[in-house]
Formats: C-alpha cells, structure tokens, sequence
C-alpha cells in the first residue's frame, strides 16, 4: 500500500511540474523583450508599426516619401507624421506599398500646397519619441498638431485605428488615395462612398511591381460628412500627377474618440469587405490588441534563451519578431488571391498563398532557421513558390504582391527545396518541385508572364552562357561573378534532386556545372574575377572597387564575392592551394583596409571588419569558413565581434538593410551558437553562443537545448563540444541531430583551443 501510494505521489509530481513548465512558458510575456523601433534609423530599413505574424497589412506611420531611407516610409531621426499608410516592406533596399493613408486631423484640413518635391505633406504633424509607443501588435503615438493620440493594433487581414480627438474641436480624418512611399506610378485610383460610416476603393500602382493591386474596406465607429478631391498637380517636369483625397469630418464623437477599421485584398474590394467583417466584427480594440500579443508570444516562444543581460534579450526577441514580418499572407478568407497571371484565383485558406519573397536575402538563414523553428510554414511558402511557378511559367528571383519583379540574381528558390528535402521535411510534390528548379536554371524566355522590361532580369541571358560556354562573360552581363558563382551553387542544388527523382543524366550534369565556381577564380591575384568571351581576364583589377549593380559583382566587390562557394568548402581550399594558402587568404579579409574604392560605391556594403561586410548577405557564411580548416577559435572570436559589435538595442541596431528577416535571423542562429553555411547540406556549423542557454522547442514536442558552460564575454572559446553525453572531435552537428531533441553542451574558454 505505501510503495502504491509513493508512486503515485511520484507520478503526480511527476504531472504538476510538467504542468508547471508549460504555464510558466505560455505566461512569459516575450512581447516585452521586443523592440519595434530597432533598425528604424541608420540603414536598417525597418517600420514600427503595428502587424501579426506573417500579416497581409502592415499599418504603420510614414515619417518620410523619398530617398533610400524611405524603403518602409518611416525613418527615426524625422520629426514629423505624413499618415498611417496599410501595407509596408520590411528592411529592404528597394521601395514600394504605402498604400491608403489615413491622416487624423482637427479643424481646417489643408491639402494645399502640396510640393511633390517635399517629404511632408501639407497636413503632416510633428511629433515626438516621447510620446510614442510601438509593441508588437500595437502602436501609438501623439500628434503635436491635432493634439490627437493615434493608436493602431491589427489582425492577419485587418487593422484596427482609435482616435482620440480633443474635445473643443473639430474631428476630421484624410483618406490619401494618391499618397505611395517614393511618389509611385498610380495607374489607377477608385475612391467610393458607401454611405456615411462606409468607404472603400481600388488602386493599381506601377513600381518595383509593375501592377500592384490594392483594395480596402473601411468602417468608422462615427458617422462623416465628406468632400473628394480629385485634381491634378505637375512635377518639375511637367508630368501630371492626380491627386485622389477624402476629407472627412465626424459630428461631435463622444468621448472624442473615433474608431476606424480597416481591410485590404489584392482581389477585389469585396475580398476587402470579407476580410474586414470576418476579423474584427466588433469595435473592441483591446480584444484586438490581447490578440495580436497571444499570436506574438506564441511565435517568440519557440525560442528560450537564458541570459542576464537585458540588451541581449531585447535584441534577440527583436529578431525574432523581424523574422516573422514576411513573407506576408496573400490569401483572403474566402480562400482567393491574385495569382502571377494578375487574375483572381480560387485557393484554400487552410493552404494560404504568401507574398514578399526576398529569396536572395533570405535563403540564407530565414528559411533555414523555419525548418528548424516552423517546418510547416516553410512547406506552405514553397507551395507558394511552386504555384506561382504554375502561373507566371517560372519561380520567382524576388516576389512582390503576386508580381514578378526580376530583382537580384540567382534562382534560390531551389535552394529553399533542396533544404526541405534533405531535412526530411518536404511536404510538396517533389518532381514538381524538381522540375520547377530545371526550368529556372535553363535559357528559355517562353511561356512567362511579366512585363517585357522584367524578363531580362528574370531571364537574364548569364543563364545561356553558364549553360553553353560553362561560365559566364563580364563584357556580355553585368554582375557575371556574383551570377555564376550562385548559379554553380544553385546548380549544387539541383543535383541533390536530381539524384532525389532518379535523373542520373541530370545529376551528373548540374554537379559538374556546381564547379563552374572554379573558372573565376584567378590564381595571380588570387581573387575570383571576370572573365570575358575571349577568355581573358578583365583588367584594370581593383577587389576593393564598387561599381553598384554594373560591375562583375552584386552589392559588392571580389574581396567579399571571391568566398562565395559555400556548397563545396572543400573544393574552394584546393582552389587556394590548400588549408595554409586559404587561412592566410582568409585572415586578409578580415585585416585589409576597409577602404573601398570605385565609380559608384554600393551603399549596402556596410559593417566592414576590414573587407568582410556583414551588412550585406554575400558575407553571411564566412565566418564560419574556418571551421572547415582546423581553426574553430577563429570562428568563435568573429561570430563573438559580430554578435557584440553590429547588432545593438537601439533604433540604429542593424549595420545594413534588414532585408525581410535575413540580418535577424542570421543573429538568432550565430546568437545560440550556430549556422548553416550551405542549405541543402543538413550541417551546422558551430560558432560562439551568446547565452547561457538556449532552447528550441520543436515541432513534435521535442526540445533542443544548447547550453554553454563558463560561458563570458570574456569567455568566447569552446573548449569541448559534447552532444547528447558524447564528445565531438569537429565542431559541426546534423539537422537530423537537432530535431531528434537532446542537449548540445559547449565548455567555454578564455583561450583559443583546439578541439
């Protein structure tokens, strides 16, 4: 009777701590360690505003309309408030959306003059920090010159405003139909009246998308009156620009607050409607709000990490959110989206279609870092890409609101496949799949839909020659280097599938083709440099010479381009001339002057460590390239400068565009002490970790611990590397590893070892 009751009591223990565990993780409040405003100032690109994970909107201040530093509309070193506009692009380098702006406003509403030259518009407010909150899911901030507090919180479809207006005036609000961040193309505008809560419209701009399609609902808690503004003003150049405004004003709102929601659908305005009705019904904007903090921390708690510095952990869980941001949903709750034909389609909601794919920036840690943290979101992107394949003809390079837009170079969403497939988690028909990938690395202009001035770019004829002549001229294609060197890792790619479906002929042919790398490389500068039709090497040569998207290179010059062989490490050292030759080169990088020369000087190439720059994506392995070279200490000591040097808790925290969650999850992979250096090679490589503790909580229930023992600042050296109880002699571990769950142990040091 006493053993009975002993296990028992064992058992119930045994219960209530499990229990324990899961209520103390489900009430961590991660939102708390997030920081909106990191990576909106310097370079980073990023926007403050209030969305859920993977939103279709993206309501957000616009600070500013022109300029670089105008990519997501708003800027923290500005002082003033154009509007809150509903869709907005993550930390990248182009612009585009800002779309539907609402102005609160008080008393008279001035439109004129409106300067198409000037960053603020004519019924701007100043504002300030101090009065300005931004959380996730929330935003708030004070309007000096209404003396109105604008508050916003959202759902995947729709937001939701609340507008407090001063009691002794007169409460207005302006809907800028024409308003675009960067002064945008507008092809098409329709600005309806329901009736007196009721508007809604369509708009067609012409950008970076060529036809970005938006329509909206809204719904205000007050009645209006109103006055539509159509007229035309003239550029510098005497292009005429159409103006489309709704000046609203509300009769004496009691207490002074005015509700406003709204919804958007590339579909029509009636997907818009849908979308408004189906998720936010009511006018509670608190329930709204508790909502989107309940979808944040359950995103942010996929990831513990133990650690005693709070700038560490806001850090961190701002990554996190960032890397949540895009791709951003694309189907309606109906279940339709706008395919790449431009046309309405009839999807599934349980199998939604996503837009904002930045696959150059983001094959690199974004995705890897899914398979790990999100399988099945990984998979429902993919289906994604291979749909918009069936309808465009061929997978994106860079997707934007169902549009083709040929940015970048490469065809990395073959990357995204092979990686799914060699972690095991390929939930898609994989010879569609595969078949979709011999279509992007083959010449063939036909049976694609995009506009003839995108199909260069989408198609671009490097293709033809990496496929003919086996590389790629520098006098018939700008970029040929960086091209052909992520062709032949694409090619890699490839060649993993192919021996996937059984296509030996294939598999053959694009594994040969993954060393094209080997062409560029030129032994007498030892750099990888352009080669023309003849042959020849181009001269002059200068590796730190930028000529931005018209040189040999891609954002960046032979120095930080010569390591981009990441599928095959090994190949790359013999290249070199062996281990000793590819150190010494190695060490250069990181020791060269970080002066950069040329015609016009990429602006991406930001966060030097002499020619390393870790502001832009080409550099993101190379780190990690020396532990592939018996110098694991090397690595540590980089990733530990990195972590502690280019990412900071301040709205200046990013050293380069944040380019839809890459910059972020690159700091969340190297911050618990690891990172992929080739997807479709299930290997991680390990770095330096920053805490204490970190762990993962996967997908089956499982967990996968990294602990680090000793662990300091000053303590940045791994000593001894032990997974699940058995000493590893290299400091690499699977994917299969991690997901099995268990414990990766790293015994920190003071001092460089060898393991």
């Amino acid at each position: 009777m006493k053993r009975i009751t002993y296990t028992l009591f064992i058992a119930f223990i045994a219960i209530f701590s499990a229990c324990s565990t899961k209520t103390e993780q489900a009430e961590t409040d991660y939102t708390a360690f997030v920081d909106p405003f990191i990576g909106t100032d310097g370079h980073g690109h990023t926007f403050p505003g209030a969305v859920v994970p993977h939103g279709m909107i993206q309501p957000s201040p616009d600070t500013r309309i022109d300029g670089w530093d105008a990519c997501s509309g708003y800027h923290y070193s500005d002082s003033t408030i154009n509007g809150f506009s509903q869709t907005h692009v993550s930390g990248t380098g182009c612009a585009d959306y800002g779309d539907i702006l609402l102005m609160p406003t008080v008393g008279d509403q001035i439109i004129n003059p409106q300067d198409l030259t000037s960053q603020t518009l004519p019924y701007a407010s100043t504002f300030s920090h101090n009065k300005e909150t931004a959380e996730p899911g929330y935003y708030n901030v004070w309007l000096d010159r209404y003396n109105v507090l604008a508050e916003v919180t959202a759902t995947k479809r729709a937001a939701l405003y609340k507008f407090t207006y001063p009691k002794d005036g007169e409460a207005g609000l302006i809907l800028d139909l024409d308003y675009s961040i960067q002064r945008q193309n507008n092809r098409d505008m329709i600005l309806e009246v329901v009736n007196d809560t009721e508007i809604r419209g369509h708009k067609v701009t012409g950008y970076w998308a060529f036809d970005q399609v938006i329509n909206f609902h809204i719904t205000f808690s007050e009645p209006f009156t109103h006055t539509i503004i159509e007229d035309s003003l003239f550029t510098e150049t005497g292009k005429p620009y159409l103006r489309k405004k709704a000046l609203l004003k509300f009769q004496n709102p009691e207490p002074g607050t005015v509700f406003a929601k709204i919804a958007v659908s590339a579909v029509d305005v009636e997907g818009a409607k849908k979308n408004l009705y189906a998720e936010i019904p009511e006018w509670d904007f608190d329930e709204i709000r508790k909502n989107a903090k309940a979808e944040w921390n359950q995103y942010l708690s996929k990831i513990d990490i133990e650690t005693e510095n709070k700038d560490e952990k806001k850090i961190f869980y701002t990554a996190m959110y960032h890397t949540a941001i895009a791709p951003n949903l694309f189907t309606d709750v109906d279940g339709r989206y706008l395919g790449m034909n431009l046309q309405a389609q009839q999807g599934d909601v349980k199998k939604p279609m996503y837009t904002i794919f930045s696959l150059w920036d983001t094959f690199r840690a974004l995705h890897p870092l899914l398979t790990i943290i999100d399988p099945d979101l990984n998979n429902e992107l993919i289906r994604s890409l291979l749909i918009k394949k069936q309808e465009g003809g061929i997978f994106p390079m860079w997707e934007l609101a169902g549009n083709y837009t040929g940015t970048m170079i490469g065809y990395h969403a073959v990357s995204l496949v092979a990686d799914a497939y060699t972690k095991g988690i390929s939930d898609f028909d994989l010879k569609e799949a595969y078949e979709a990938c011999l279509r992007s690395a083959e010449y063939d202009t036909t049976g694609i839909s995009c506009p003839p001035a995108v199909l260069p770019h989408l198609m671009p004829m490097s293709k033809y020659y990496k496929n003919t002549l086996g590389y790629v001229p520098c006098d018939t294609e700008s970029e040929a280097v960086a091209k052909a060197l992520e062709y032949a890792y694409d090619d890699y790619c490839i060649s993993i599938l192919a021996e996937a479906v059984g296509d030996s002929a294939n598999a053959k042919k694009y594994k040969e083709l993954s060393k094209a790398y080997t062409h560029y490389f030129d032994p007498s500068v030892r750099f990888m440099r352009g080669k023309n039709l003849k042959g020849k090497w181009r001269t002059p040569f200068d590796p730190r010479s930028s000529n931005h998207r018209s040189d040999d290179y891609c954002e960046g010059n032979a120095w930080q381009w010569t390591w981009f062989v990441p599928h095959d490490v090994e190949g790359l050292v013999q290249l070199m001339g062996g281990e000793e030759a590819f150190i010494s080169k190695l060490d250069s990088l990181f020791k060269a002057p970080s002066e950069l020369t040329g015609e016009l000087v990429s602006a991406d190439i930001t966060g030097l460590i002499g020619q390393y720059a870790h502001g832009n994506e080409p550099s993101h392995h190379v780190t990690h390239l020396y532990n592939y070279v018996g110098m694991p200490w090397a690595t540590q000591a980089l990733v530990d400068q990195i972590l502690r040097e280019q990412y900071r808790a301040n709205p200046d925290g990013l050293t380069g565009n944040e380019d839809c969650g890459q910059m972020s999850a690159w700091y969340i992979m190297n911050a618990m002490g690891f990172y992929q250096v080739a997807p479709g090679k299930p290997v991680y490589s390990i770095g330096r970790p920053l805490f204490r503790k970190s762990t993962i909580h996967l997908k089956d229930g499982k967990t996968f611990t990294i602990e680090a023992l000793n662990n300091s600042p000053a303590n940045k050296y791994i000593e001894k590397i032990e997974l699940n109880g058995k000493v590893l002699n290299t400091p690499f571990f699977t994917h299969q590893d991690l997901v099995n769950g268990g414990k990766l142990v790293l015994t920190m040091s003071p001092t460089p070892c060898s393991l």
